[in-house]
């Protein structure tokens, strides 16, 4: 039961958290698009809101930062819920709480602070602006997909921790052979050494039996070979 549930709990995560991976990479072909437009824009000629003094066009390379960051978290999630380890989700939940963290904020500045686009500095491409009327001419759509992205990720922060409860999978969980050794020690206590023949060399008893027999075979013949010439040697000098 509880292997299917963490397989479950598994799948869910890798699936809730691709939402996560496909917003960041829509976010990055626009953040892509917006700067090939603005380089069309530069090659065509100067542009008249262009000058020595124009800010960086920070809003097009923020927004595919923070594409890219989305894909980054992505893939460190689908790493946590393959792999299960603790220390990997753990990483995976704060990285999205980090980043619910700061649309949070975001958002509290904008709904709360009557004054909140002195709080950016001037998009010199005139992409912020298109955005903030995109968001105002549509902003229940807008909304609805904010509020399904946090969503999204306070559910991958749900899975994660649920997961990182249930732990591994067992087999994964490999024991050290030193915690089966004092189920052999009695085992050992009762092997006998083996005997060996009378006159043999006793380092022969470390070889297997074959050689055992071969040399104590070989004894025996030198033996019963030397007994006769010692009876005739004793009756001679008798």
């Amino acid at each position: 039961m509880g292997r299917m549930l963490r397989s479950c709990m598994q799948s869910l995560l890798k699936l809730v958290n691709s939402v996560v991976g496909m917003t960041g990479i829509a976010m990055i072909l626009y953040g892509l698009w917006m700067i090939r437009d603005w380089q069309r824009h530069m090659d065509d000629g100067p542009s008249p809101f262009v000058g020595p003094d124009t800010p960086a066009p920070w809003f097009m390379y923020t927004f595919l930062a923070l594409g890219v960051t989305l894909c980054v978290i992505t893939c460190s999630g689908h790493i946590a819920a393959e792999t299960s380890n603790g220390c990997c989700l753990y990483c995976y939940m704060v990285f999205v709480f980090l980043l619910l963290v700061l649309e949070a904020a975001v958002t509290a500045d904008v709904f709360l602070n009557h004054r909140w686009q002195e709080d950016f500095p001037a998009d010199p491409t005139g992409n912020f602006d298109e955005f903030k009327d995109f968001v105002k001419k549509n902003f229940e759509i807008c909304k609805w997909i904010g509020l399904s992205v946090v969503c999204v990720q306070c559910l991958c922060m749900l899975l994660a921790t649920i997961l990182r409860n249930l732990g591994p999978h067992p087999e994964r969980c490999y024991d050290s052979d030193d915690d089966y050794i004092p189920d052999r020690v009695p085992l050992l206590k009762n092997y006998g050494h083996p005997c060996y023949a009378v006159g043999a060399d006793p380092i022969y008893g470390s070889k297997n039996d074959s050689w055992n027999v071969r040399i104590n075979d070989k004894v025996k013949a030198d033996l019963e070979w030397e007994e006769p010439h010692l009876d005739d040697e004793g009756r001679s000098k008798a």
